[in-house]
């Protein structure tokens, strides 16, 4: 038997998180095929085939799959089911929305947002914000199993699988796709950047987060994150929003100025490789999961950090 993982994509190329999913699958200790579903996305295919450790990759292409839409996507999982012991995705907009409906459709449960791999039916998830690690045990026959990417790295290239055609499934046509509103942004996108700049309530206002903030993510072409209290107060548009009710996300660095670190914001991500935190308040909770620390006052110590960026060549 072997393990069935759902690409995430957009029709032109693999997202990392499905990189970073596949690596999860692997530890699961059984051969992984790859399931493209889409829309002229033959070279998602081709792309996920050259990845290390896929044995198979299935495509489906058609018009039903080309907006990711739950319904349909999860009637093509459920009639490939059969040859699978385990159905993986990453917890991506797509995958926690599609899976659910699989886990239904199979009548099994949903195992959520792993970040370990104990074995082929026991894992490890977080709870109650990332404070404690739950371990659980399925018994069902088939897994359906949730990745948290940020937990894992992304698999890397030196595979040649083979690319076979799977036949549609019949669409259950309980939803239509009307339209995309999509933020259109120069700097990486928030979940993928390598390093993102992160800013909190202390900025004070939107054109002070622009100010503060943006120069310094655009010298060291990261990405733009906000705390929660910086969104609900209107500094920073909800799609930057970094937490438990935000994005998760894991770069290789993390700078947070003037973010104080609420349970809810370090469980988004508290997995940086390297966490360098600004705070005028010494006893700020950022400063128990940071790398590197600075007390100080992040309207003198932002630029004085760009001025020097900008001496060094950024």
């Amino acid at each position: 038997m072997t393990t069935l993982l759902l690409a995430d994509h957009d029709n032109k190329a693999l997202t990392d998180a499905s990189r970073k999913a596949l690596t999860a699958a692997k530890e699961l200790g059984a051969p992984v095929h790859v399931l493209v579903a889409g829309s002229g996305a033959r070279a998602v295919a081709d792309e996920a085939a050259k990845l290390e450790g896929v044995e198979k990759v299935l495509l489906a292409d058609a018009s039903a799959y080309e907006h990711g839409l739950a319904e349909p996507l999860a009637a093509l999982i459920v009639s490939l089911a059969g040859s699978y012991d385990a159905i993986v995705a990453a917890s991506t907009s797509t995958g926690k929305n599609v899976l659910p409906r699989v886990a239904a459709l199979l009548d099994v449960m949903q195992i959520s947002d792993i970040i370990k791999v104990v074995s082929a039916d026991t894992f490890e998830r977080p709870i109650y914000a990332g404070n404690a690690i739950q371990t659980v045990q399925s018994t069902d026959s088939k897994k359906v199993i949730t990745v948290r990417t940020a937990a894992f790295s992304a698999a890397k290239e030196g595979g040649s699988a083979s690319v076979e055609e799977a036949g549609a499934a019949e669409d259950p046509a309980l939803s239509s796709f009307k339209s995309d509103e999509l933020s259109a942004s120069e700097r990486p996108e928030l979940g993928a950047a390598k390093i993102i700049v992160s800013g909190g309530r202390a900025l004070g206002s939107a054109e002070k987060f622009k100010e503060v903030v943006e120069p310094l993510a655009d010298k060291l072409g990261a990405a733009v994150g906000a705390s929660r209290a910086a969104v609900d107060a209107g500094y920073a548009p909800n799609d930057y929003q970094v937490g438990q009710t935000g994005k998760i996300v894991a770069p290789e660095l993390y700078i947070a100025l003037g973010i104080s670190g609420a349970i809810q914001h370090l469980a988004g991500m508290k997995d940086s490789k390297v966490i360098v935190a600004i705070n005028k308040d010494e006893d700020a909770p950022i400063f128990q999961v940071a790398d590197y620390g600075l007390v100080a006052d992040i309207f003198q110590a932002v630029p004085e950090l760009a001025s020097e960026l900008e001496k060094a060549g950024k």
